[in-house]
Parts: structure tokens; C-alpha cells; sequence
């Protein structure tokens, strides 16, 4: 039924557990920053409430300016963060499914960081990979994902729009195992690999429809059950501030939630993604006619080729004879 196995996940989760604390520590950081500037922000509009007679009122938007503050420093680290830490992760689990051993410690993060520089050299170079498959990924599962399309659901549309999303979020995850693709074939060329890779992922998509699928409600039952863990706490420790108990209390939550989430319960669904591409891909070889679809679907699919021509003139490698993908051992289109 699913092409992922939870226990050997969770497993490489804790042979790699240099790596999640590491994780844990750059999202928790974030998380506390998240809920300073958010109660600073409460603060500081508390205070002038207290002029205006509106305490209550002044202190949630001034919560929410400090949260906003907050959130555009985090765009601006994302970069980092995708070289640093999740491409560093997505280096040593491609190596533990490929059976290697690797340094525990702070020497599995010092390893991770040589692997990520060696198929990346600046994190420009990856920022742009990464960004480019995200928007043709988004193109793609729009044209073509929906769960009516192994589960119909006549009558339902608005149960089945609900799956749609939830499904489509647990997706999220793609565009790092494009990145592990790179990493694992060792490509001297990030921009050829990743287009390789998008094509294998378009004419398999029905697998990766059917694990998202279960993957969802794994992944977001877990994200809910920690939110509730952690709402209690939340809620007598701000009970301090009456007028704001409630909304500060949900806003914490949710924060400390989202540092859980994207530290411990993202590289789940991560590496089960991976299994399951790693598993349907093997032995496969594009399928000219999904490059065909991709193309039709998103222009920006295009760019993955003349960029990759443009890598193999400024590095003077070799170009291969042909532009297309090799044919032969993908299945027929729309086909698992």
C-alpha cells in the first residue's frame, strides 16, 4: 500500500541525530526569536493601550507587528538554512540508504557540509536549483494532482477538496528529494540531474500521489498532537497577561508547534519521500514524453536545459550528444 516503511525512518532519524539536534537548536533559536519580538511587540502595545484605554486591543497588533518582523528575517535566512542545514541532512541520509557509515557527532554535520559543498559550491548555486524546481513542481501537481484520480469521491467535492490540500502539503517535500537525486548520482551538474529528476518524478507521479496521501495524515497528526502538547504550558505561562491569555497563548503554540514541525516531524515526510523515489525510480530512465508534459505544463522547465548548457560551457565540461533524456525502462505515462 505505501512505498515508504515508517520504522526504517524513523530509525535513520536517529542515526542521524547529530543532524536533527543541530535542527532542533537553529529552529528553536528561531522559535524563541519568534516569541520575543511577539511579546515585545505585545508590550510595547500594551503600553501605549494603556494611554487609549484599549490595552487589549493594542497589545494583540502590536503581537502581531513583532510576529511580522519576525517572519521577514526568516525569509531572508532561508538560504542559509537550505545549504546549512537541510541540504546537510538530505547528504547523510542519501548515504545511510546507500549503506555508508558516517561520523557521529559534530563530525556527521562537518561531513554533511563537505558533500553539500562538493555538488554545490556556493549556495546561490543550490538556492537557484532549489527555487526553480519548487515552481515547476507547483505547475505540475496542479495540472495533474488530484486524489479523485485513484479515490473517486462523487458528490463530496467539498471533502475531496480538503484531501486535495492536505495531500498537496504534505508535497512540500519534493524539491529536497530532487536535492537528494543530485547528491546520490554525484552529478557535476545540478541543473542536468534536476531536470533528469523532474521527469522520473512526472511519470511516477501516481505513486507519489498515493504515499502523499498517507503520508499527510501521519505528518499532520503528529504536528497536531504536539500543538495541544504544547498549548497547555503555553497557556499558564501567559496567564500573567489577562487581557491577552487567549490570543498570546495560541500564537506561542503555534510557534513552538512550527519549531517541532520543521525540526524532528519535516525530516520524516522528507526521507519517506525519498524512499518512495529512490524505490519506484530504480531502473527507470526518462520518459521523453513526460518532459514532453513538463514542458507543457510550466516554461520554466525549459530553463533547466539551457542552464544546464550553460554550466557545462563555464565549467568546460563535456555536453552529451544529445540533448533529450534516454528512452527506455519508464512506464507508460500516468502509469506507477
Amino acid at each position: 500500500m505505501m512505498d515508504f516503511k515508517i520504522g526504517e525512518v524513523l530509525g535513520l532519524m536517529a542515526r542521524t541525530l547529530p543532524f536533527l539536534i543541530f535542527r532542533f537548536l537553529i529552529y528553536f533559536g528561531i522559535t524563541l526569536a519568534y516569541i520575543l519580538l511577539t511579546g515585545v511587540g505585545a508590550g510595547i502595545g500594551y503600553g501605549i493601550g494603556m494611554i487609549g484605554g484599549e490595552p487589549g486591543a493594542f497589545s494583540f497588533f502590536g503581537g502581531l507587528v513583532g510576529f511580522g518582523i519576525m517572519s521577514a528575517i526568516a525569509y531572508l535566512l532561508r538560504e542559509y538554512l537550505l545549504y546549512m542545514v537541510k541540504a546537510g541532512h538530505i547528504a547523510v541520509l542519501v548515504e545511510l540508504m546507500e549503506g555508508k557509515e558516517l561520523p557521529g557527532g559534530r563530525g556527521q554535520i562537518d561531513h554533511a557540509q563537505q558533500v553539500v559543498r562538493e555538488r554545490f559550491a556556493e549556495s546561490s548555486v543550490l538556492f537557484g536549483v532549489d527555487q526553480l524546481i519548487k515552481v515547476v513542481l507547483r505547475a505540475f501537481n496542479r495540472a495533474f494532482f488530484t486524489i479523485t484520480s485513484f479515490i473517486p469521491i462523487p458528490g463530496l467535492q467539498g471533502v475531496v477538496k480538503f484531501i486535495n490540500t492536505v495531500v498537496n502539503l504534505s508535497l512540500t517535500y519534493l524539491d529536497e528529494v530532487i536535492l537528494a537525486h543530485n547528491i546520490r548520482t554525484k552529478s557535476d551538474n545540478p541543473w542536468r540531474s534536476s531536470q533528469t529528476a523532474l521527469i522520473l518524478y512526472a511519470q511516477n507521479y501516481k505513486a507519489f500521489l498515493k504515499n502523499a496521501f498517507w503520508l499527510a495524515f501521519i505528518i499532520w497528526a503528529l504536528t497536531f498532537l504536539v500543538f495541544l502538547v504544547i498549548l497547555g504550558p503555553m497557556i499558564a505561562l501567559v496567564a500573567v497577561i489577562p487581557a491577552m491569555a487567549g490570543p498570546l497563548a495560541l500564537i506561542t503554540a503555534v510557534i513552538f508547534a512550527w519549531g517541532v514541525k520543521q525540526s524532528v516531524i519535516e525530516p520524516i515526510g522528507m526521507t519517506a519521500l525519498m524512499q518512495v523515489f529512490f524505490k519506484v525510480t530504480e531502473g527507470q530512465e526518462p520518459n521523453p514524453e513526460w518532459e514532453a508534459k513538463l514542458n507543457g505544463v510550466s516554461k520554466k522547465f525549459g530553463e533547466f536545459k539551457t542552464k544546464a548548457m550553460d554550466w557545462d560551457r563555464e565549467k568546460g565540461t563535456a555536453t552529451p550528444d544529445s540533448d533529450e533524456p534516454p528512452q527506455g525502462g519508464a512506464p507508460e505515462p500516468g502509469k506507477s
